[in-house]
């Protein structure tokens, strides 16, 4: 059986569109005291670590969504070019073996002057870009790619792909 392609626009990255899966973290003046636009960071678990991850284009089709149960993750352009994610809410980010809720899951356009802060088990695809290749700041912790990533497969599961159409 093969998935269905379902074309999607993603929508544009406002902090209320994006409340139910993290914090849109954009530019505030120095001295700025902490307040709602600032993430809310979960990352006791272990080591953090914040890193330059450099990705090739690996075109625009989604095919997976993936979870960290115990932090935090926050994601930003180093140059300014824009970028694309898909999002679906954490649910019970502690429950093992939870899946998405296929129908709910979201796209957006993120400009390169802002980052992205997700709440702990907000379930993401991406970063997606149109360059060859992109540089991305990254907070999260030192083992998180070998011992809290936790993905499902769209086509597999759900029987269906995200195109993103920038």
């Amino acid at each position: 059986m093969s998935a269905a392609v379902i074309r999607v626009k993603p929508q544009p990255a406002t902090p209320e569109a994006l409340a139910p899966f993290g914090t849109l973290i954009e530019p505030g003046e120095d001295g700025t005291p902490f307040g709602p636009g600032d993430a809310k960071l979960e990352l006791g678990a272990g080591t953090p670590r914040l890193y330059i991850m450099r990705l090739p284009n690996r075109g625009l089709l989604v095919k997976g969504i993936t979870r960290h149960r115990q932090v935090t993750q926050c994601l930003a352009a180093t140059k300014g070019a824009e970028w694309f994610v898909c999002l679906a809410a954490p649910g019970d980010a502690d429950a093992e073996g939870a899946k998405p809720d296929p129908k709910a899951i979201a796209c957006f356009r993120i400009g390169g002057d802002v980052a992205l802060a997700l709440h702990r088990g907000t379930w993401h695809a991406g970063p997606f870009f149109v360059a060859s290749e992109q540089d991305f700041l990254n907070l999260e912790l030192s083992d998180t790619n070998e011992t809290d990533h936790h993905t499902v497969r769209l086509d597999t599961e759900f029987g269906f792909v995200f195109e993103i159409v920038p």
